[in-house]
């Protein structure tokens, strides 16, 4: 009978707990989704430093005429600044399969004559199983091979280079040595891009989350300024915020809009990504993160902020995977204010 009234009084004390930790939750989605409500100032949009995602199939043309003419009529409409190409997955090792940049020279000269102001970036990505934690995500041989890889790209014709690596936990040295060694590597001229992880909403909400979720999901403000200061470009992506429905992912849009441009250097160009794709081999989906939700939660976080900054933009990921919808969106959301 004792036993029995312990058991009763350790489940009641959990059932207290679940619930205290249920209207934490509630609130804070409240607060949150409180977000994404207020005013869309006319100068809170594209200042033309904006940059689209292409798919590797392009560098090898693997698309029909008509395809090709609706990526070029895209690209020429939304005068991108920066084009990122998918030149390939890092290996374990650090490595680069050179199948994904050696033949691009024929795409890129068709790319630059169509637009001639835009740079045109490898993009390299890379998604471990495992979490930088407890270990650095590259060892030294391992980031030098990666920076040698990105030396070969920009070799192949290339302006530049885009990394998305994942995970990265905070205060890991991995990447601002990668971007350091690959500064060194590519030269001061070619321009260099960085994916970061979603920003924490509050100070000190990274570390629960990732005991919760198993897995990195924030960065810090400064970790991301680390990073930021060894690189031209910072994007922050829209895609896999596990947001469930539109208004929080609005307020979560705004909310890392705002963090991201007080944790920029104004020298270094910060971007955010609106999902613009229905393929999983390319990240989560979700019905909640659309282009149309994340333009009007971007400039909202602008409008916010209280003043225009020039090297702001947005991106389109990707490109190859936007229907009419999505990019009629980006275009009279985005692009078309700044006219």
């Amino acid at each position: 009978m004792e036993r029995e009234t312990r058991v009763k009084w350790l489940l009641k004390r959990i059932a207290a707990g679940l619930a205290a930790v249920l209207v934490v939750a509630v609130g804070a989605a409240v607060l949150l989704g409180a977000q994404f409500s207020g005013e869309q100032a006319p100068w809170a949009a594209s200042t033309g430093h904006d940059g689209v995602w292409l798919s590797g199939s392009w560098v090898n043309g693997e698309h029909a005429p008509e395809e090709i003419e609706t990526v070029l009529g895209r690209l020429r409409e939304g005068g991108f600044t920066d084009v990122y190409v998918h030149v390939g997955e890092i290996a374990p090792d650090g490595s680069l399969d050179p199948a994904g940049y050696a033949a691009a020279e024929p795409f890129l000269s068709r790319l630059r004559a169509e637009l001639p102001d835009a740079r045109v970036l490898g993009w390299m990505s890379h998604t471990a199983e495992s979490s930088s934690l407890v270990e650095d995500q590259f060892n030294e041989e391992q980031r030098a091979t990666i920076a040698a890889a990105a030396a070969a790209v920009v070799d192949a014709g290339f302006d530049g280079i885009h990394y998305a690596i994942a995970p990265i936990t905070t205060n890991d040295p991995t990447l601002p040595d990668v971007l350091e060694r690959t500064r060194a590597a590519i030269g001061p001229e070619r321009t260099l891009s960085v994916r970061a992880h979603p920003l924490e909403l509050l100070t000190g909400m990274r570390m629960p989350v990732l005991l919760f979720a198993g897995k990195e999901v924030f960065w810090s403000t400064g970790y991301l300024t680390r990073v930021a200061e060894r690189a031209d470009t910072v994007v922050i992506q829209g895609h896999g915020t596990g947001m469930p429905v539109k208004q929080l992912y609005g307020g979560f849009m705004v909310r890392q809009t705002e963090l991201a441009l007080e944790s920029v250097p104004e020298d270094v160009t910060v971007r955010i990504a609106a999902p613009a794709f229905d393929d999983e081999s390319l990240g989560p989906t979700s019905r909640a993160e659309t282009v149309a939700t994340a333009t009007s939660a971007v400039r909202i976080g602008l409008t916010k902020s209280g003043q225009r900054r020039e090297r702001m933009g947005m991106g389109l990921y990707v490109l190859d995977g936007t229907d009419d919808q999505e990019w009629a969106a980006f275009r009279d959301n985005w692009l078309v204010p700044k006219r």
